[in-house]
C-alpha cells in the first residue's frame, strides 16, 4: 500500500480529528471538511480547537509513531498576555511545575525566546488592546504534554492568548494560510 502524507494549516475552531464519533461534536467543525483526503489518514500528534497551526497528517502509523516521539522537536509560536520578562524566559526553559492528569509534573528542559518579528503568521483577531499588552514568544519543546504549552505559559504569569504550531521536526509551516493543505513527501 503506498501511503499518503500531508501538512496542514489547521484553522482556530477545527478539531484534529476526521470523523464525529461522538454526538455531543455534532456543531463541532472537523478537518475532513476541508479537504478531500484518503480513508484511513490520521492526524501525527493533535492540536486542541483553540490552537493553529502546523498539522501533518498520513496513512502511514510508522511515520506517525516516528513523529510524535519525543526525538522530534515541535515549535510554537504564542502569544500572551503580558510582556515577557528575560526571567519568565529562564523559568521556562529550565522547566515548570504543571498538572497532568491530576499528577504534578515537570517540563523537560525547552527553547523559549522572544518573538519579536510575526510578520510570518497570518493576522487574526484576539482581544482589542485596551485589555493589556500581550507579546510572543518561541517555545520549542521535545514532548507534547496534554495542552502543556498553555500550562506552562500561565504557571509563569503569561497566559496563552493564541498558540500557532510553526514546525514539526524538518516540516515547517512556512507561509501556508488557515485550512490550505499540501501534499509532502516521506
Amino acid at each position: 500500500m503506498k501511503h499518503s502524507y500531508f501538512k496542514i494549516y489547521k484553522p482556530y475552531g477545527y478539531l484534529s480529528q476526521f470523523v464525529n464519533h461522538q454526538n455531543k461534536r455534532r456543531n463541532k467543525k472537523l478537518l475532513n471538511t476541508l479537504y478531500a483526503f484518503p480513508e484511513s489518514v490520521m492526524a501525527v500528534g493533535r492540536l486542541d480547537e483553540k490552537s493553529e497551526g502546523l498539522l501533518l497528517i498520513t496513512t502511514d502509523g510508522k511515520f506517525s509513531n516516528q513523529i510524535t516521539s519525543s526525538k522530534v522537536e515541535k515549535e510554537y509560536h504564542v502569544m500572551v498576555d503580558g510582556i515577557i520578562t528575560p526571567e519568565k524566559i529562564l523559568e521556562l526553559q529550565n522547566g515548570i511545575e504543571i498538572s497532568v492528569d491530576g499528577q504534578s509534573y515537570k517540563t523537560k528542559k525547552c527553547e523559549a525566546k522572544i518573538l519579536n518579528d510575526t510578520s510570518h503568521i497570518v493576522d487574526r483577531f484576539v482581544r482589542d488592546a485596551r485589555h493589556g499588552p500581550t507579546s510572543w514568544l518561541s517555545i520549542t519543546i521535545n514532548e507534547g504534554k496534554f495542552r502543556q504549552v498553555r500550562k506552562m505559559t500561565a504557571r509563569v504569569g503569561l497566559p496563552t492568548l493564541r498558540l500557532v504550531r510553526v514546525r514539526i521536526g524538518d516540516y515547517e509551516l512556512e507561509y501556508m494560510k488557515p485550512a490550505e493543505v499540501l501534499r509532502i513527501n516521506y
